[in-house]
């Protein structure tokens, strides 16, 4: 499977400029953040997932165990409910990532419950980042999809 088209490909072109501020924005939480490394790890593979981006799947598993997380920790992430590896702080951010991910399935958006939960473990500040970390995360993996940019050949570190 090859990508119908490089959204890079001419760097000088409206669409390259605008997702390199994406890409931008990205570094920028995840190099920024006060949020544990863990968690946003979890958070960016969980969103992807959910989104069905296998290139952003490959990205942010490899990066994940790259950094030192447990496969058992990555392989279970997709049922982070039935697992007992998490704290209930990544729950939090698992959940809440998982409902801001399915807006888009007509649901409700991130109900009262699953916020009240994050901001036990997650200041102000962090939880913006984790709106933002997966408001980001959903407009690139749809980039992803629509153009069906292939997972499988990525090696871990060039990205995040």
């Amino acid at each position: 499977m090859t990508a119908r088209l490089n959204l890079f490909g001419t760097p000088a072109a409206t669409a390259a400029k605008a997702a390199g501020h994406f890409g931008t924005a990205s570094r920028t939480l995840l190099e920024e953040t006060t949020l544990p490394p863990a968690v946003l790890k979890l958070v960016v593979l969980r969103t992807s997932q959910i989104n069905g981006d296998a290139y952003a799947t490959d990205v942010w598993s490899k990066n994940a165990a790259h950094a030192g997380e447990s496969p058992v920790r990555i392989a279970l992430v997709a049922a982070w409910r039935e697992a007992t590896v998490y704290s209930d702080a990544e729950r939090a951010a698992l959940e809440l990532a998982e409902q801001g991910a399915r807006v888009a399935d007509a649901s409700p958006g991130v109900t009262d419950e699953v916020w009240a939960r994050a901001a036990e473990h997650y200041d102000d500040d962090q939880l913006a980042d984790l709106v933002l970390l997966v408001s980001l995360m959903n407009a690139t993996n749809r980039m992803s999809v629509i153009v069906r940019q292939p997972g499988g050949a990525y090696e871990p570190g060039r990205i995040g």
